[in-house]
């Protein structure tokens, strides 16, 4: 078995569109492998997602992220300069926490400094964008800026598309990212009740995983809330409310790896990491999916 830090995942692995387009139609996204994972007894054993009535039981709750993807890339320029602005949040004094990007020639983008301050980015439709202040003293990548745009949700539906990474083969539509995946009070009761009597809570991506662990309480308690949060969840830390993650495959240095093996242990996460490469299961938003039990 392969260390999570020593594994390398081949670039082959990496899926590059959807499954319906790979299969010309033939495979429905219930068709994509699932790896699961269990801490107890370190079990991992290989199905189908059509399986997950399965491999859940009684007074399980899974929550899901009821959430679209934003056609958050634009393109414009800065001075005589062709920049992709990603859009990456709203704050709530209405400006914007934005990176610049540099168009790489092949429909994708590569990293750049931010800023900088004070010089306007053109948009499209005649609007702009203002950087103002790097989002952390620590970083030049993220910046605060202030768009003139009124409606930006109807400004990023008209101009935008979504942000693309390099193992992707083409530009994809909306609709190719929504999974069918604030937490509301209807929520809250559901996740409390199913851990009362005994069932498990499987959140649905980790965006659900923070979502939760941000509403809960020591014990484990999930009240509604709504709002932004800076929560982390790491090995060290814990979580409270999940039990259990329904999630694409990571890369091994992604971020997202403490939140997984805070869920499900160093020891398993390995040996689910290292099953998936031997198996030839398919990496990131378009592969396949990997749910880690307790």
């Amino acid at each position: 078995m392969t260390a999570l830090g020593a594994l390398r995942v081949p670039e082959e692995l990496a899926a590059r569109v959807p499954v319906e387009q790979r299969s010309g139609g033939a495979s429905g996204r219930d068709g994509v492998r699932l790896l699961v994972g269990r801490r107890a007894g370190g079990e991992v054993a290989h199905h189908v997602f059509g399986d997950l009535p399965e491999l859940l039981r009684a007074g399980d709750v899974l929550v899901v992220n009821t959430s679209r993807t934003l056609p958050a890339a634009v393109d414009a320029t800065l001075g005589e300069a062709p920049v992709v602005v990603h859009f990456s949040g709203l704050l709530d004094d209405g400006r914007w926490v934005v990176e610049l990007r540099t168009p790489d020639g092949r429909g994708t983008t590569r990293p750049r400094a931010g800023g900088p301050a004070g010089l306007a980015v053109a948009l499209p439709g005649g609007e702009r964008l203002v950087p103002q202040e790097p989002l952390s003293p620590c970083g030049e990548r993220l910046w605060v800026a202030r768009a003139s745009v009124a409606d930006a949700m109807a400004f990023l539906h008209r101009h935008g598309r979504p942000i693309r990474y390099a193992y992707t083969e083409r530009d994809q539509p909306a609709a190719a990212y929504r999974t069918v995946f604030s937490v509301p009070e209807s929520t809250a009761w559901l996740v409390n009740a199913a851990r009362a009597g005994g069932g498990r809570v499987v959140a649905v991506g980790t965006t659900a995983v923070r979502a939760l662990e941000t509403a809960a309480d020591a014990r484990g308690r999930v009240a509604a809330a709504g709002g932004w949060t800076d929560l982390v969840v790491t090995p060290e830390r814990g979580v409270r409310a999940v039990d259990g993650l329904l999630t694409g495959l990571h890369d091994p240095a992604a971020s997202h790896v403490l939140m997984l093996e805070a869920v499900a242990g160093r020891q398993l996460l390995e040996r689910v990491y290292d099953a998936a490469v031997r198996a030839g299961y398919l990496w990131h938003e378009f592969g396949d999916v990997n749910l880690l039990l307790p």
